[in-house]
């Protein structure tokens, strides 16, 4: 089977001088979820910009669906859709006209059951009357994939989709993601969080100063992360850790206001992450926040070019 998004030596050089992107290479298959992983200024972004046809590329090719992004413009913006990570939305229009509007830009026959189904899906109903500009930023954020979803695209960008966002919004991106997986749709995610990749992705790739400089199955690159310390800031202090989390072996810390989980992503011998929030989940124990301690991803991303022999 043909790749959903197909990039060819794709390259973007302003006329400053600088080199977004350089001779990146990359198929995506069909129907899966891939991470795209880098530091601000890494080029998640122009790649994006480029496939859905807002920025035009220096040198390259890139296919959607089979359809040249240039030669057959219209065919391949068609098949995707976009979620911002800026709330750039129309604040005098009620949520459900917008949604509506954005179908019909793009060719589409009015379809009030889909569009219900939509904004249902993101808990946005209740709010169709509602002027976007009375909406809270997560509500807004809600919108704009509304928005992206509405002409029914085969491929979807996610860029920084939880940027900013408390940890329900996250957890409902999360399960929002794997629904539209399940229904068929392809999903590029660009984040800064490494265990939003673990959650979601099939597969990750690692873009620096513009180079692609791997892409690989989750699992091989977890591998190459090595130890992690996870903190869970609770909703309400424990004075002991529960039994149901003794085959992770988390700590209480700060008072009991946060559990600290310190693990080996590559280790198959005790559960992940997601297994961990799953009994805190059955165990009633609510939290409010997730943090892991690594710097930054720009930190990994030096130590795999060092560490990993990967050109610069």
């Amino acid at each position: 089977m043909h790749p959903i998004l197909s990039l060819r030596g794709l390259t973007k050089t302003y006329a400053s001088g600088l080199t977004a992107l350089d001779r990146v290479d990359l198929d995506i298959a069909r129907g899966e979820i891939f991470a795209l992983l880098g530091p601000n200024g890494a080029g998640k972004t122009t790649l994006i910009s480029i496939v859905c046809g807002l920025v035009t590329p220096s040198a390259g090719q890139v296919r959607v669906a089979g359809h040249d992004i240039v030669a057959d413009y219209r065919a391949a913006r068609f098949r995707t859709g976009l979620v911002p990570q800026e709330l750039s939305t129309d604040a005098f229009e009620k949520v459900i006209d917008t949604v509506r509007f954005s179908r019909g830009l793009f060719g589409r026959g009015r379809d009030d059951a889909l569009i219900e189904r939509l904004l249902t899906d993101l808990s946005l109903w209740d709010k169709r009357d509602a002027k976007i500009m009375a909406l809270s930023g997560g509500m807004k954020r809600r919108v704009l994939i509304a928005k992206a979803l509405a002409h029914e695209p085969e491929l979807l960008f996610l860029d920084e989709p939880t940027a900013g966002v408390d940890v329900e919004l996250r957890r409902d991106m999360w399960r929002l993601v794997r629904g539209l997986r399940e229904r068929g749709t392809t999903i590029i995610l660009t984040t800064h969080y490494i265990e939003e990749a673990e959650e979601m992705a099939d597969r990750v790739g690692v873009i620096l100063k513009g180079r692609l400089i791997l892409v690989e199955d989750k699992a091989t690159l977890m591998k190459k992360l090595g130890k992690r310390t996870l903190t869970v800031s609770l909703a309400e202090p424990l004075s002991d850790v529960p039994p149901a989390l003794a085959p992770w072996g988390p700590v209480l810390k700060n008072g009991g206001a946060e559990l600290e989980y310190v693990f080996d992503a590559a280790s198959t011998e005790r559960p992940g992450v997601a297994g961990m929030l799953r009994a805190l989940s059955d165990a009633g124990i609510g939290y409010k926040d997730l943090n892991t301690q690594q710097s930054s991803l720009e930190d990994i991303f030096v130590g795999l070019l060092h560490g990993e022999g990967v050109g610069a």
